[in-house]
C-alpha cells in the first residue's frame, strides 16, 4: 500500500509537468513558442545578488514591467567554492529561483558559462583553478575542461528537468559568454556546445552572444546568434552584419545595457532613462527580442564583486547598475517610463506593481566596543619561505601578511613590490610607512634608514579578481618579487628579499569571530591603540537592538576599507574613497531584539567614527588631553580635546582608552555617488604634456564619419612608447570629441596587447556628467568612451603610454556606438615617440 501511495504521489508531481511540456524553436525571422511567434522580453536578474526571501518580489517587479522572461547567469564559483564541494542550497538554489519564475508565469533563459563576466569575482570562474599555475582558462586545457564538464553536469542535474520540453520554464541555454572579447577559438566553443547539448537534449535551443564587431570570430553555424549592446546604440548598425549573414533569422539583443557598473574611485554611472526606453521601443517595433541587462542589479554581497582591466579597477559592492528596479527593489524613473511604454506592446493590462517586502528604517549610532588586531585572524603560517601567492597558500579571499628581516641600510631606500595584488600597507616593525595601491598603479615607496634585524611587514588585502579579458588569471598577494634599492657612497645597492614568514588571514565570518573571541577571552592578547601591531587595522564587533526590522543602509564613510558581517551575513566591501558610502542591509537579514555586527577594517576607522566616544571620554576628564598615541594611526584624538580644568577629578589613561570605541549608524536611503579620493582622476598634469610643436606626426588626415571601426595605416613602421592622438576638429560643429576604443598594430599588422596601457596625458576629460576619462579607450568596452569636457575648445590631445617601446604600423579607432557617432573626430594628427 505504501508503494502505491508513493507511486500516486510521484505521478501527481510529474503528470502536470508532462501535461505542460512545450517547445521553443527558431522560425522565419521570429522565435516560436509552441509553434506561435514569440518576442522575448527578458529581464536580467542575478539570484545571488538578491536575498532569497526577496526573490519572488523581484520576479513580480519584472513581470509588472511587462517582461515575459527572466535571464540568469549561473555562477560556477558560487556553486563550487572548493574543488568538488557543490552547493545549490539557500541563496544558491538556482532551481528554486526558476520554479518561482514559472510560478509567476515567466520563462527563463539560462547562461551557465562556464565564464559569465557580470562584474563578478573572476567572471564566475573559481579561484582554486589558479592553484594549477600553468592552467589555460577558457581554452581546451585538459584540466580546465574536465572541471567544466563536472560543473555543467551538476548544474544540469538542477536545471535540465526544468526545460520547456520537460514542462519547465527554461526556453534557451547560452554557450559560453562574449568569447570574441577574449579570443578566437571555435574548437573550444564547440566543445562547450557539445557538452550542453548532451546535458539539455537535442531539442533545447542553444545560443551564443557577442558584440557586432566580433561575433563572427567564434560563431557556430548550428547556434542562434545574438548581439550585446547598450543604451543609445545605433540598433540598425548593430544588426547590420547579422542580417546580411542570416537574413531569415530572428534578431535578439541578449544584453541591452540599461546603465553601467561602478568602480571604486570613480563617479556613479548613469544612463538617460529616455534613451533606454527609446531603444527598447525601437526593438519591439521591429520585432526584435531583447534582454534588459540589468532590469534589477542587486548587490554583490560578501567578496563577490569583481574587477575590470586593463589596469586594475575593482567594482563596488552595489550592483545598482542604474537599472529600472534599483538595488533594493524599488521603482525609479526608468521603471515608470519603461512600464508605460511596455503597456503599448501588451494586449492585457500589466500586472500591478507589488508592494515592497520591507519598510525602510534607520538605526541610531551605536558603538562597536570589542576589537581584535587583524593578526589574530591568521589561520596558517609558512616560515623561511620564498614568496607565495594566496592561491599557493590555499586561500581564496582575504589578506596576507609577509614578514622579512631587513639588512642594515644607513640611508633612505626605495621599496618596490612587483605585481602586488592588490592593496598593501607597509610597516617597519610597528611603524607605518605607507601604502601601495594597485588601483593607482603604485609599485614603490620610500623607506627610512633601517637597522639590521628590523622587520619589514607587508599587509596585503586582495580585492575582487579581474572578471574580463585575458587578465582573469589574477593571482593575489605579492606575485613576483620585493626589492630594495639605495644609493650609498656613489654606488647603487640593491637587495631582492627572498625569505619570508607568511601568514594567511581569510576573509570569512568564522575567522572574524574567532579573532574577536580570542581577544575577549585573553585580555593580554587584546591589541589596543598603544600595543597593536597594525594600528587601527582589525576586527570590530558591536550590537544594536531593533523594535522593528526593515531594509536599511549602513553608513561606512567614517571607516577605512574592508568587509561587514551582520547576523552572520556577509554584507559586502566598503572603501572610504567612494563613490559608494553605504552598504545595503536587507531587512530579512535583521531581527527584532539584539543584532550582531562585525567590521573587518584593514585600514582602520577615521577620527570621525570615534566622535561619540571621544565626547564621552571628555566627560570623564578635564585635567588632561586624550593621549595622541592612543588614537588611530590616521589621526590624533588629542587634536580635538580641549585643555582640562585643573579642578576636575583625574582619570587613568586606561579608563580613557576603554571609553574610545568607533561607532556606526544606518540611514533609510543609499549614498552611491560621493567620492572622497585623495588624488584627482584627471590626467591633465602639465608636466606630462608632450611638446609636439616641432614634432612630425607619423600620419595626419581625416577620419570618416559614422559608426564602426576605422584603421589608419602609417607610412612604414614607427618605434616608440607613447602614442598621441591630436583631434583638430570634429565631424559636427561642437568642440567635444570622443573615442570609444583604440588599438595599435605591430609591424605585421597584429593588434598589440593593451594590458600595460595607461593614460599619460589628456588635455580634457568629462567627469562632471559621467566617467568619460581617457582610460575608457582601452577598457575593452565598446559602449564606454573618452570624451572631452563639455564646451572645452579644440584641439584636444590624448596620450597613451604603451608600457614599453613598441613597433607600430597602424592605429584602429572606434567612435561612439550611438547613431551618427556623436563626438567623432574629423581632422587628426597621430604622433609616436
Amino acid at each position: 500500500m505504501k508503494k502505491v501511495r508513493l507511486l500516486l504521489a510521484t505521478l501527481l508531481l510529474v503528470f502536470p509537468l508532462m501535461m505542460q511540456a512545450g517547445d521553443f524553436t527558431v522560425g522565419h525571422k521570429t522565435f516560436l513558442l509552441n509553434g506561435e511567434p514569440f518576442v522575448v522580453k527578458a529581464a536580467e536578474v542575478h539570484y545571488p545578488r538578491i536575498p532569497r526571501p526577496y526573490w519572488e518580489h523581484r520576479i513580480q517587479m519584472c513581470k509588472s514591467l511587462g517582461m515575459n522572461t527572466l535571464c540568469i547567469y549561473v555562477f560556477w564559483n558560487l556553486h563550487e567554492p572548493r574543488e568538488g564541494q557543490f552547493d545549490f542550497t539557500g541563496n544558491s538554489d538556482v532551481a528554486e529561483f526558476c520554479r518561482l519564475a514559472q510560478k509567476n508565469g515567466m520563462y527563463v533563459i539560462v547562461r551557465p558559462g562556464p565564464y559569465v563576466c557580470a562584474e563578478w569575482e573572476m567572471g564566475g570562474l573559481p579561484w582554486w583553478l589558479l592553484k594549477k599555475k600553468d592552467i589555460r582558462l577558457r581554452e581546451q586545457d585538459p584540466y580546465f575542461m574536465e572541471r567544466v564538464r563536472i560543473f555543467e553536469e551538476k548544474v544540469a542535474e538542477q536545471l535540465a528537468p526544468l526545460t520547456i520540453q520537460n514542462g519547465g520554464p527554461i526556453i534557451m541555454v547560452q554557450v559560453e559568454n562574449e568569447y570574441g572579447s577574449y579570443g578566437e577559438d571555435k574548437a573550444y566553443i564547440a566543445e562547450i556546445r557539445d557538452c550542453l547539448r548532451h546535458l539539455y537534449g537535442a531539442k533545447q535551443t542553444l545560443f551564443q552572444c557577442d558584440w557586432s564587431s566580433n561575433f563572427e570570430l567564434n560563431g557556430l553555424d548550428d547556434l542562434v546568434w545574438t548581439m550585446n549592446f547598450g543604451t543609445g546604440a545605433n540598433i540598425d548598425e548593430q544588426f547590420k552584419r547579422l542580417k546580411q549573414l542570416r537574413p531569415d533569422a530572428p534578431l535578439m539583443c541578449s544584453e541591452f545595457w540599461s546603465g553601467w557598473f561602478d568602480k571604486w574611485g570613480a563617479n556613479h554611472e548613469t544612463r538617460p532613462a529616455k534613451d533606454m526606453v527609446d531603444g527598447i521601443e525601437e526593438m519591439l517595433s521591429k520585432n526584435i527580442s531583447f534582454s534588459l541587462y540589468m532590469t534589477h542589479g542587486g548587490t554583490s554581497f560578501g567578496h563577490w564583486a569583481g574587477a575590470n582591466s586593463p589596469g586594475f579597477a575593482p567594482d563596488v559592492t552595489s550592483y545598482d547598475y542604474d537599472a529600472p528596479i534599483n538595488e533594493y527593489g524599488g521603482t525609479t524613473e526608468k521603471f515608470f517610463r519603461l512600464r508605460k511604454m511596455m503597456q503599448k506592446y501588451s494586449k492585457e493590462p500589466l500586472p500591478a506593481i507589488p508592494a515592497p517586502p520591507a519598510m525602510m528604517i534607520s538605526i541610531p549610532p551605536f558603538e562597536l566596543t570589542e576589537r581584535a588586531d587583524i593578526i589574530l585572524g591568521a589561520d596558517s603560517l609558512v616560515m623561511n619561505s620564498p614568496l607565495l601567492t594566496m592561491e599557493e597558500m590555499g586561500q581564496g579571499w582575504g589578506s596576507m601578511l609577509y614578514i622579512a628581516t631587513l639588512p642594515e641600510i644607513t640611508s633612505e631606500s626605495v621599496l618596490t613590490l612587483n605585481e602586488c595584488h592588490d592593496y598593501a600597507q607597509v610597516f617597519v616593525d610597528t611603524a607605518y610607512i605607507g601604502k601601495i595601491d594597485r588601483v593607482r598603479n603604485e609599485k614603490s615607496l620610500r623607506l627610512p634608514a633601517v637597522k639590521k634585524g628590523q622587520e619589514l611587514r607587508i599587509l596585503v588585502e586582495a580585492m575582487g579578481r579581474i572578471n574580463f579579458g585575458r587578465a582573469i588569471k589574477d593571482y593575489k598577494g605579492i606575485t613576483e618579487s620585493v626589492t630594495l634599492t639605495t644609493e650609498q657612497d656613489g654606488h647603487e645597492l640593491s637587495w631582492n628579499l627572498k625569505r619570508w614568514n607568511i601568514f594567511t588571514i581569510p576573509d570569512n565570518l568564522a575567522t572574524a569571530r574567532r579573532a574577536l573571541d580570542l581577544a575577549q577571552r585573553d585580555s593580554s592578547s587584546m591589541f589596543n591603540f598603544q600595543s597593536s601591531i597594525f594600528k587601527g587595522s582589525g576586527y570590530y564587533r558591536g550590537y544594536f537592538t531593533l523594535k522593528k526590522t526593515g531594509d536599511t543602509f549602513l553608513n561606512m564613510e567614517a571607516w577605512g576599507k574592508g568587509q561587514v558581517y551582520i547576523n552572520g551575513h556577509a554584507i559586502g566591501r566598503f572603501w572610504s574613497i567612494g563613490p559608494q558610502q553605504t552598504l545595503y542591509v536587507p531587512g530579512c537579514w535583521l531581527k527584532k531584539g539584539k543584532n550582531e555586527i562585525i567590521v573587518l577594517d584593514v585600514v582602520g576607522p577615521s577620527l570621525q567614527a570615534y566622535a561619540p566616544s571621544i565626547t564621552n571620554a571628555l566627560k570623564l576628564t578635564s585635567t588632561r588631553k586624550i593621549p595622541s598615541q592612543r588614537a588611530p594611526r590616521s589621526s590624533s584624538a588629542a587634536s580635538s580635546a580641549p585643555s582640562a580644568a585643573s579642578s576636575a577629578p583625574s582619570v587613568t589613561l586606561s579608563e580613557v582608552e576603554r571609553s574610545l570605541s568607533p561607532s556606526l549608524f544606518s540611514q533609510n536611503h543609499p549614498e552611491l555617488d560621493k567620492l572622497n579620493t585623495e588624488k584627482s582622476r584627471l590626467h591633465n598634469n602639465p608636466a606630462d604634456c608632450p611638446d609636439l610643436n616641432s614634432a612630425t606626426p607619423v600620419v595626419e588626415g581625416q577620419f570618416a564619419p559614422g559608426n564602426g571601426w576605422q584603421t589608419i595605416r602609417f607610412n612604414g613602421s614607427k618605434r616608440g612608447r607613447f602614442v598621441a592622438i591630436q583631434a583638430l576638429s570634429s565631424q559636427s560643429e561642437k568642440p567635444e570629441v570622443a573615442i570609444a576604443e583604440l588599438y595599435v598594430r605591430d609591424a605585421d599588422g597584429n593588434r598589440l596587447s593593451r594590458e600595460s596601457w595607461t593614460v599619460e596625458y589628456a588635455d580634457s576629460e568629462e567627469i562632471n556628467r559621467g566617467n568619460f576619462t581617457g582610460d575608457k579607450v582601452f577598457d575593452l568596452q565598446e559602449s564606454t568612451y573618452w570624451q572631452s569636457a563639455r564646451k572645452s575648445p579644440l584641439p584636444h590631445l590624448l596620450v597613451i603610454d604603451l608600457g614599453s617601446e613598441q613597433t607600430i604600423s597602424a592605429l584602429d579607432y572606434l567612435p561612439r556606438a550611438e547613431s551618427s557617432a556623436p563626438g567623432s573626430i574629423k581632422n587628426f594628427k597621430i604622433f609616436v615617440y
